[in-house]
């Protein structure tokens, strides 16, 4: 039981961080660039662990923020100098940087926890058995606080949620208006890369955990079902965090039900919730269209 607990946990802040930045990958029709970050930073990943020896958070993290932004400049660059669309930009530098990242994985898999499955579909079921243990463990003279990824993704909700909340305004004006963000002397420039920042945070915290695929689904699913029923950015902020924890919720039942996996479960479940709100709206539409004859 505690370990589902966990499982539950870490997916639940997985969905709602995925979900608030999503909110603004949607809102600037930005949501391929989540998926090339989320596969990307793959990359830096590797890079920042061949370079340091190390798994530690803060330099996977590092590693992970300096290749999204650079995917983000690159595919930027490829579309105002090469003159491709910006969505062939998009492809050509997430899949480049994607599969430098898994031939870097073949070639050092020996000496790497990471391999293309981990990466791809992630394994939330073992988050219980990877903890932080604080004092001795040979004497036992201290305690498990808990999974190391749900510290990770914990103080990653946190940086978001806190960065949303002190920048909301400006977030907001260049999400609606950014002619008029410019207008107003708002770095647009700084702002989109803050974003991929944020994105780049919440994609290797998650990683470990549920994979590129859930990433992928929790980042945009969420946030274009709230984006359907929303009347204002706040509203759609919190619909959007509770679509992404109603999936995880149901897709954790899902795979319980079926013995399947679980972030697979969590990402179907999200787009059946999709699906339903796009059905709820067909028929509220139709029910608006019918009233006036019924009035009559």
């Amino acid at each position: 039981m505690t370990n589902d607990i966990w499982i539950i946990a870490t997916a639940a802040l997985v969905a709602a961080s995925c979900a608030l930045v999503g909110v603004f990958l949607i809102l600037r029709r930005q949501a391929l660039i989540g998926d090339a970050i989320s596969h990307s930073v793959l990359l830096g990943i590797v890079l920042a662990y061949l370079i340091t020896d190390s798994r530690a958070l803060p330099i996977m993290l590092g590693g992970a923020v300096i290749i999204g932004l650079l995917t983000a400049w690159l595919s930027d660059s490829l579309h105002r100098v090469g003159k491709l669309q910006s969505d062939a930009s998009i492809g050509i530098i997430f899949t480049l940087f994607f599969a430098i990242g898994v031939i870097l994985i073949s070639l050092y898999a020996g000496q790497i926890d990471l391999d293309q499955e981990c990466v791809l579909y992630g394994e939330i079921a073992f988050v219980p058995f990877d903890t932080i243990y604080i004092g001795n463990l040979a004497t036992e003279s201290g305690f498990d606080i808990g999974p190391r990824a749900f510290w990770g993704i914990g103080i990653v909700f946190t940086i978001v949620l806190s960065s949303i909340i002190i920048s909301f305004n400006r977030l907001k004006t260049i999400a609606f208006h950014p002619s008029l963000a410019l207008s107003l002397g708002i770095n647009v420039i700084f702002w989109h890369y803050f974003l991929m920042t944020l994105v780049s945070m919440t994609t290797v915290a998650s990683f470990d955990a549920v994979g590129a695929i859930l990433v992928v689904a929790l980042l945009v699913i969420p946030a274009s079902s709230a984006y359907l029923v929303a009347r204002s950015l706040k509203a759609m902020l919190w619909m959007a965090v509770g679509y992404s924890q109603l999936a995880v919720l149901i897709g954790y039942a899902l795979a319980f039900w079926l013995d399947s996996s679980i972030s697979a479960s969590i990402a179907v479940s999200a787009g059946l919730l999709l699906f339903v709100t796009i059905a709820w709206q067909q028929v509220q539409s139709q029910r608006r269209q019918r009233q006036p004859i019924d009035s009559l």
